[in-house]
């Protein structure tokens, strides 16, 4: 019996040994596997042949302790060790590395697999995937670059094809006012020539009369039906844009005297007050059988009309004007570009002028315009700037303006406005200067490269200088990661002991961060798995021997035998 039991025994001791000559063969195997997590056999004693279970101490005994025979080893477990591996750098944006707890989860055509292994590249589909084709999951994002956390999705980053736009929804500007200048009390004054209606037996136009009745000279008309009308004035010495105005029957001298107000970007109302020579708001009126205008204050609003601003179907129309007035007052202009959601330019016109002070403070008026604004008419919006007597910003308002874009299929535009900036302090040398500081919209741009923080959060770089959220990068923790299966590819499956999968994004949750650029290597340690092979082949070699022994003292029995 007991030399059967010592042979069984040594037989087993070599399976162990065998297995753990296995194990560390397969962890110096994979010492140049990214990510690879070494593995070490850990050994439990059989069962014992009890001989005797012992006695109690008695009186006259002192008792006598157990005595039992080993039958050998079994496997207990063979461990994962899941500790860090040492992190380098690589040269992909796309290679990751956890630094810490977690696994990257990848859909496989199996289902879900984990591993630590980061070297992910982008497929012809602009999916990130590992080196197997295994596809990272992660949040996506929505339509507006907002990310979607209620579901897992494939990763995607479509460098060269994704094409966006930001439409500009802040605006600043700064600049210095001159609060000492000429306060702005009166605008341009221009009254067209007496004009007559022959539709009404030549007496005065009125804003009623039927454009094409209305003359210069009797009997010849100035405008006939079917023409356009465009208008080109000069305000502040610049040409403006035109407008235009197509002559139908109904047409009347008003809505000629409208297309005026609104090429011109003449605003009234909002508390502006009367022109101090005119004593009206500002406008133009049909007014005692002449075109008049009364424009807004400040040198940089003077207006000017000359023959051949007006034209009909490209020929010159002739109605002079006459300037019986010029705008005064200190003022400021600045262009400035912004964009709509479509990347379109929308260029605005800003001008200021000096309308009050007084012992305390200073209030300049603003005016914004645009011939881009879709709405028809080229103002835009007004409001003031109160300065106090240190030259500060106390209040600016509206500080809002909107943006027409009716006539093309990008967004309507509400944009904040910012004037805190701007001084109340200039000199007369320096006079007053208004400039934009900044304004957050740009032109379209196309995906040209991506960063990954360590949160997982996958920046995208647009080369017109946008950074959008393209996704984040997901990780996986279990309550028991040694339940964890292996599936081949420096991946693990869920194990029937390693509990479910906790989704969780990088740095949350006890999860690891993410480097960007990084591999994690192997955390095979070859120096240790040498010497563990040494000891586990002279184990080997000692249960070899026993079995020799064995083997000997069966002979020497058998020759008893003879």
């Amino acid at each position: 019996m007991g030399l059967t039991s010592a042979l069984n025994t040594s037989l087993g001791g070599l399976a162990q040994n065998e297995t753990s000559i296995d194990v560390l063969g397969n962890n110096i195997a994979n010492a140049g596997t990214n990510g690879f997590k070494a593995s070490s056999v850990l050994f439990t004693t059989q069962l014992s042949r009890t001989l005797s279970v012992g006695s109690r101490p008695t009186t006259t005994n002192g008792g006598t302790n157990p005595r039992q025979i080993g039958l050998g080893a079994l496997s207990a477990s063979i461990r994962k060790d899941f500790t860090q591996g040492s992190v380098t750098n690589s040269t992909s944006p796309s290679d990751l590395a956890i630094q810490g707890e977690g696994f990257f989860v990848l859909d496989s055509p199996d289902g879900q697999v984990y591993s630590r292994n980061g070297n992910f590249e982008l497929n012809s589909q602009s999916l990130l995937t590992s080196q197997t084709g295994f596809k990272v999951q992660g949040y996506g994002v929505d339509d507006d670059f907002n990310l979607v956390t209620t579901t897992l999705a494939d990763i995607e980053v479509p460098l060269g094809d994704l094409n966006v736009a930001q439409a500009t929804k802040n605006v600043e500007l700064g600049g210095a006012l001159l609060p000492t200048g000429t306060l702005g009390t009166s605008g341009a004054v221009l009254t067209s020539a007496a004009l007559t209606d022959a539709g009404n037996a030549n007496a005065a136009i009125t804003g009623t009369t039927l454009l094409t009745d209305v003359e210069a000279t009797i009997g010849t008309p100035l405008f006939t039906v079917g023409e356009t009308i465009s208008f080109t004035p000069n305000k502040g010495g610049r040409s403006l844009d035109p407008l235009t105005l197509l002559v139908g029957a109904g047409t009347t001298a008003a809505d000629f005297a409208d297309l005026i107000d609104r090429t011109m970007g003449i605003q009234n109302g909002s508390g502006i007050a009367n022109d101090a020579g005119t004593g009206t708001q500002p406008g133009v009126t049909v007014t005692g059988g002449t075109f008049q205008i009364v424009g807004t204050s400040g040198t940089v609003n003077d207006l000017t009309i000359t023959i051949g601003n007006i034209t009909s179907n490209g020929s010159t129309v002739s109605l002079p004007f006459l300037k019986s007035q010029s705008a005064n007052g200190e003022s400021a202009i600045t262009d400035f570009i912004i964009f709509d959601s479509l990347g379109e330019p929308v260029t605005m016109k800003m001008t200021s002028v000096l309308e009050s002070r007084s012992s305390n403070n200073t209030i300049f008026r603003y005016y914004l315009e645009s011939a881009d604004d879709n709405d028809g008419d080229v103002a835009v919006s007004t409001g003031t700037i109160t300065f106090d007597s240190k030259g500060n910003v106390t209040n600016y308002t509206p500080n809002t303006f909107g943006v027409s874009r009716v006539l093309s299929a990008a967004d309507e535009m509400d944009v904040t406005l910012d004037l805190s900036a701007i001084s109340g302090i200039s000199s007369q040398a320096a006079g007053s200067t208004l400039k934009l500081t900044l304004q957050d919209g740009s032109d379209p741009g196309t995906l040209s490269s991506f960063v990954i923080d360590e949160t997982g959060i996958i920046n995208g770089v647009f080369d017109n200088g946008i950074i959008r959220t393209l996704g984040q990068v997901t990780l996986a923790r279990f309550a028991n990661p040694q339940g964890l299966l292996e599936a081949g590819n420096s991946t693990f499956q869920e194990g029937v002991s390693s509990g479910p999968p906790f989704l969780v994004t990088p740095g949350n949750f006890g999860a690891g961060t993410i480097r960007a650029g990084s591999i994690e290597l192997s955390n095979t340690d070859v120096g240790r798995n040498l010497v563990d092979l040494i000891v586990a082949s002279t184990n080997y070699r000692g249960n070899a021997r026993v079995i020799s022994s064995v083997q000997q003292l069966v002979d020497e029995l058998l020759v008893l035998g003879r």
